[in-house]
């Protein structure tokens, strides 16, 4: 049996949440493209998987039946029981072990062996409907893969002693970046600097991200969002005249909010919606969510806190006719926004995570970088990728943006 067999395999455990998975696929597909790492991987599972289930084992003991093998020398393909009494049916050179597949009544393996072990590229297919295919180590999965499960979206990126850590992003010329402003742009205390508009380009993408560019770093800025309030009465004074320069420019904008916990949202959003500019073509507002554990505490948890939130972003569309996006941290996600499941289907997410990999969540923009470089603009500047390319922000901009 080879990887294709335990892919149709994983395709029949998984049949009965068919339609979650496929669209798991297609998001993934949709949202990647051949410079992506593994992506073909993933296309070869979409395009395979589901192809005719007659050659393959339901149990150790059909599993058997499967192979040929040369007496005790071992030299083409045979079976042993690992020390954990798995049923192995592979392929040897010279008496060792190096590929195969394995079985036990909790998963099957297909795929290259050391001492015994999974070990090198592999693909497994667990009883709980999880489907594996990347590198292993020592029987874990480590080194690049993808898994697929039910109830849970696909994970690509690099493993290590079985614990997913993400998707490393290779940074090309082909992805659409962006940059997030306030006041601080345009200095601090008695320094003050202007932005020129005309000049902007990306020459570096903060201290952990440089070093993933595949060529040299010289992108233009595709998008901006500019913080226009902050709970009822911070305004930030160079939002009307930045919002104009950058229309003068063609960049589509966005305008963000700074949520604050002592005041209500609804008092929020009718201050953001007098204080912003709102033209058709402009990127959804954004609603920028920050509030530390002791201020949702204070505030009553994260029942009031994500009903303050529902009253910002439902009176913002009300006026808009677009649904707001929803910033966040990493943090915030891990910790609080399960707490929030309506908020997570029904709104985009742009999410700050400061480190090589890719945030594992669906998400518009992500906010990659603190610390980046843009000409035209002095000092330290955010830095943003949508998720997706050409094809999908074209989409992003024809679907999402403001129309009225």
């Amino acid at each position: 049996m080879n990887k294709k067999a335990l892919i149709i395999l994983a395709a029949t455990a998984l049949a009965t949440t068919a339609a979650p998975l496929d669209d798991e696929l297609k998001y993934y597909l949709d949202r990647h493209n051949v410079q992506d790492e593994g992506y073909e991987m993933v296309a070869h599972y979409a395009q395979y998987g589901d192809t005719l289930l007659s050659q393959l084992p339901r149990s150790p003991l059909q599993l058997l039946n499967i192979g040929h093998w040369k007496g005790i020398s071992r030299q083409h393909t045979g079976m042993e029981r690992d020390t954990s009494q798995r049923i192995i049916i592979g392929h040897y050179e010279a008496d060792t072990l190096v590929s195969g597949i394995r079985t036990d009544s909790f998963s099957v393996y297909s795929g290259d062996f050391a001492n015994g072990l999974a070990h090198g590229h592999g693909a497994c297919l667990t009883d709980d409907g999880t489907y594996y295919e990347g590198q292993w180590t020592a029987d874990s999965r480590h080194g690049f893969g993808f898994a697929i499960a039910p109830g849970t979206h696909i994970r690509v990126g690099q493993w290590k002693d079985d614990k997913y850590l993400g998707e490393r992003m290779k940074y090309t010329s082909e992805r659409i970046y962006g940059i997030d402003i306030s006041r601080y742009q345009h200095g601090k205390g008695s320094k003050k600097f202007p932005i020129y508009w005309d000049r902007l380009r990306i020459s570096y993408l903060g201290s952990k991200n440089q070093q993933h560019a595949a060529d040299t770093v010289d992108y233009p800025v595709s998008f901006v969002f500019i913080k226009s309030t902050e709970s009822t009465s911070i305004r930030n004074p160079y939002y009307a005249q930045d919002y104009l320069n950058a229309r003068r420019q063609g960049i589509p904008i966005g305008a963000y909010h700074f949520f604050s916990c002592r005041v209500t949202g609804s008092a929020q959003a009718e201050y953001f919606l007098q204080n912003t500019l709102f033209r058709q073509g402009d990127l959804p507002p954004v609603l920028d969510l920050e509030p530390t554990h002791a201020q949702i505490a204070a505030m009553g948890g994260t029942d009031a806190l994500f009903a303050s939130v529902r009253a910002w972003l439902k009176a913002v569309e009300r006026r808009t006719g677009v649904k707001p996006i929803l910033y966040v941290s990493q943090m915030f996600v891990n910790r609080y926004l399960a707490d929030a499941p309506d908020l997570k289907r029904d709104y985009q997410v742009w999410i700050a995570r400061y480190g090589e990999y890719k945030p594992d969540v669906k998400l518009a923009v992500w906010q990659l970088s603190p610390n980046g470089r843009v000409r035209g603009i002095t000092g330290e500047v955010d830095i943003n990728v949508f998720n997706g390319y050409r094809t999908q922000w074209e989409e992003f901009l024809e679907t999402a943006s403001i129309r009225q």
